[in-house]
């Protein structure tokens, strides 16, 4: 598991409270949403989503980008809220929230944090489910109503 500390969106008034209360970005993850919330005093909500994003930033090569539609855009905040889900049905349950479809290694980065969640010890990464995905869907193709705008497309650079 990754040991350096997850990019948190803190707050000043946050940060502080984390010095005050001897907390390490890095520990994150161990605390209850209850004991973080009443520690840091801010909402059970916010809590949840701090130790959620630090749970998820600890899988290999899952950033904070991930983890915060992992969180925020699916609502999972913890290993057993996600471990029984599946990567190839979060990936069209997250294109239909952004209207858009995904590039692929977002599917395989979902793969990638069901299977930590059923094997925490696991150091595999993300691209490692690359060809697991490609073989589900040469099988499979994607639902009918999938988006037809890509994540891309209206860039400018």
């Amino acid at each position: 598991m990754n040991r350096k500390s997850p990019k948190l969106p803190l707050t000043d008034e946050e940060r502080s409270s984390l010095r005050k209360e001897k907390i390490r970005l890095g520990d994150i993850f161990e605390w209850s949403p209850d004991a973080l919330s009443e520690k840091l005093n801010i909402s059970l909500d916010r809590a949840r989503y701090l130790v959620g994003m630090s749970i998820f930033q600890r899988i290999p090569s899952i950033g904070p980008n991930m983890a915060h539609n992992v969180v925020e855009d699916l609502g999972f905040y913890s290993y057993e809220d996600i471990k029984n889900e599946k990567g190839e049905d979060l990936i069209i349950e997250l294109e239909k929230k952004y209207g858009v479809w995904m590039d692929p290694c977002v599917e395989d980065s979902l793969r990638c944090v069901v299977h930590h969640a059923n094997h925490p010890s696991s150091t595999k990464n993300w691209w490692d489910f690359t060809t697991q995905r490609k073989t589900y869907r040469q099988t499979h193709g994607y639902p009918g109503d999938r988006p037809t705008k890509g994540w891309d497309e209206g860039r400018t650079s």
